[in-house]
């Protein structure tokens, strides 16, 4: 994600090393043992988090060498911040802090049901997609000619929402909700993530879609560029976690009420064809409280099969959950149908909302 995709007003810029933390005795943070609640009310800057010796640091050192391999000498400097983004301009990453330490990584989980690069693979495919930000930015790609009539504009103002179309294959698939859709320096991160990854055998996978042309335009300028340093070689950083000010509290309100997209509310039609207010269904499951037993695992299998935002999901089952109690709905079936069927009505819910205009993806 793009500096601007962030909607940020204003950044500030600093070259300051991050801090070393205050310690228990056995070398741990003294917040690594402290309650989500604790933990909430403490300020991102006084996390005081080492990027250096953080478990994330394997990731940027695997980005180096892929970027090695294709013989650029170009190297993104890295930062803590409170999420991923790539600043105009700026060759570098900022990665958000709370893949710096297990604990956060929790406490991420516990916030937002889902850890955004928790996991090696993941974080690998959003490291490369921030690196083709940052490359661009180095060696100002966004400059020429043939990049804007094969991209789009990369002036073009960043929405605050866009509308994907799942089906089209003038885009690169990488980041989940067809992000490459979003705007053109998107567009162009993206592409160069694929280009960049050595196992996604691009020339295979995109033979016939249009969006080939893209990676092979990607091809050729890194070739072009192998060998040359950066034009731009600024070590600045935006937003560092050091300067960050607010609470986790207000941190994961605000990211929440990001992510926590409006839904369609009027879900009665089709909880009453799976579940039931029939007296003789009576003494049954409420399928409120079975809802609620499901939820994780359903909500997990949704946004595998989707690419929706764990988070949103989340939010609608939270309503249906809610509406089945005011209806006093039950269950008609077996549990692992209901499951089952529950799944796939969500999952439709999801899809048609997908392929609505009413859809908009948050950027």
């Amino acid at each position: 994600m793009s500096d601007r995709a962030r909607g940020r007003e204003s950044g500030e810029f600093v070259m300051t090393p991050s801090d070393t933390s205050p310690t228990s005795g056995d070398g741990e943070p003294a917040w690594a043992g402290w309650s989500d609640e604790q933990l909430l009310d403490l300020r991102l800057c006084d996390l005081r988090l080492d990027l250096k010796r953080s478990q994330v640091r394997e990731q940027i050192d695997r980005l180096h060498g892929e970027l090695a391999a294709h013989r650029l000498v170009f190297r993104p400097h890295c930062w803590l911040s409170s999420e991923w983004f790539s600043p105009d301009g700026v060759p570098g990453i900022a990665i958000p802090f709370y893949l710096a330490h297990p604990r956060l990584a929790k406490l991420e989980l516990n916030q937002m049901l889902e850890v955004e690069g928790g996991t090696p693979e993941s974080c690998m495919r959003i490291l490369r997609h921030e690196a083709g930000h940052a490359i661009e930015n180095a060696y100002r790609l966004r400059r020429r000619r043939d990049r804007r009539q094969l991209f789009g504009k990369s002036s073009t103002s960043y929405p605050k929402f866009y509308t994907p179309k799942p089906y089209s294959k003038s885009f690169v698939l990488h980041l989940d909700m067809w992000y490459a859709q979003s705007h053109p320096d998107e567009d162009f991160a993206e592409t160069f993530a694929v280009w960049l990854n050595p196992d996604s055998m691009w020339r295979e996978r995109y033979a016939d879609w249009p969006a080939l042309k893209k990676l092979e335009y990607v091809d050729g300028v890194m070739g072009d560029l192998a060998g040359k340093p950066p034009l731009v070689r600024s070590r600045l950083q935006v937003d560092p976690l050091p300067r960050l000010r607010k609470t986790l509290r207000d941190h994961y309100r605000d990211k929440r009420l990001r992510y926590g997209l409006e839904h369609p509310t009027f879900y009665d039609r089709d909880l009453r064809r799976l579940f039931t207010d029939a007296p003789e269904a009576a003494n049954n499951k409420s399928a409120a409280t079975f809802l609620a037993q499901v939820r994780k695992e359903v909500c997990r299998k949704v946004a595998g099969w989707t690419g929706e935002y764990r988070y949103t999901i989340d939010r609608v089952l939270e309503d249906m959950i809610r509406r089945c109690r005011e209806l006093n709905l039950r269950l008609a079936s077996p549990e692992e149908q209901a499951k089952m069927d529950f799944a796939v009505l969500l999952t439709v819910q999801t899809m048609n909302y997908l392929h609505s205009g009413r859809h908009r993806v948050a950027l």
